[in-house]
């Protein structure tokens, strides 16, 4: 039949699936706008593809079929608008947590393509780019709480004015300098303001290690730095690397030169 399709490439059009086409018929969704009384075939025309479609996309904001059953049905505008902009304020939300999910999963993925490329247990050598970090006033040690969304403690020490001048990397750490440790965020934009630091490019000698070693290796490769270059490194980077939603190790990384 001319501008009509079958029920196959109807839910295909429609992104969907045939027995969904049939349920949605046999519940009085989306009815085909013929069916051949010999065979029974369903027929869509594009108005019915298009109802599915707003159907689908009702689904995805949470509407039950029954909802969306009578919002398709229903002449109260005022109150099909309210039901939608509830819709909007869940989707929105959806959307958040699904950002926030997924800057963990590459943050933990990053992670993972990094440690295959590094050995394993012992020291290391790294040339890193030079790099300005604003230290953090509040925290001088990251926890599960501190790191969830910790970019707001940054933003919520600066002054009002200077908030739309930061941008900020997703990667954190922890700044240690004559006995002081602060963590810290690595600025992509920003003006000069108290608490800026930077740290230089070059040659960093680098060690991977969890929590209860990380103070340790950063004594110890102090100690081989000094050997290196006669005298005693003025600070020590211990930068986060996620391994998971809720875990982490860190990467020290002591300056050589």
């Amino acid at each position: 039949m001319e501008n009509f399709f079958r029920i196959g490439e109807a839910a295909k059009l429609a992104g969907t699936t045939a027995e969904t086409l049939r349920h949605y018929d046999r519940t009085g969704l989306a009815s085909p706008s013929h069916t051949d009384k010999w065979t029974g075939y369903r027929y869509y025309s594009q108005s019915d593809i298009v109802r599915i479609s707003t159907i689908k996309a009702l689904q995805s904001m949470d509407f039950s079929l029954k909802e969306i059953k009578e919002i398709l049905q229903a002449d109260d505008i005022a109150g099909v608008l309210e039901l939608l902009n509830a819709a909007l304020v869940r989707a929105d939300k959806k959307i958040s947590e699904l950002e926030s999910a997924r800057s963990k999963i590459e943050r933990a993925k990053a992670h993972y393509e990094n440690k295959r490329s590094v050995p394993t247990g012992g020291a290391y050598e790294r040339t890193l780019p030079q790099r300005t970090i604003l230290l953090l006033q509040s925290f001088d040690m990251p926890t599960v709480e501190n790191l969830t969304d910790y970019h707001r403690h940054f933003y919520g020490q600066l002054k009002d004015e200077m908030k739309d001048k930061f941008t900020f990397e997703d990667a954190a750490g922890i700044y240690t300098r004559g006995g002081e440790a602060h963590m810290f965020a690595i600025c992509k934009t920003f003006v000069p303001t108290e608490g800026l630091e930077v740290l230089p490019a070059g040659r960093y000698l680098c060690r991977r290690c969890g929590e209860d070693g990380r103070a340790e290796a950063e004594a110890e490769h102090a100690q081989k730095v000094q050997k290196i270059t006669g005298a005693p490194p003025q600070f020590a980077v211990s930068m986060v690397a996620l391994t998971g939603i809720l875990k982490w190790e860190y990467e020290v990384q002591i300056f050589i030169e």
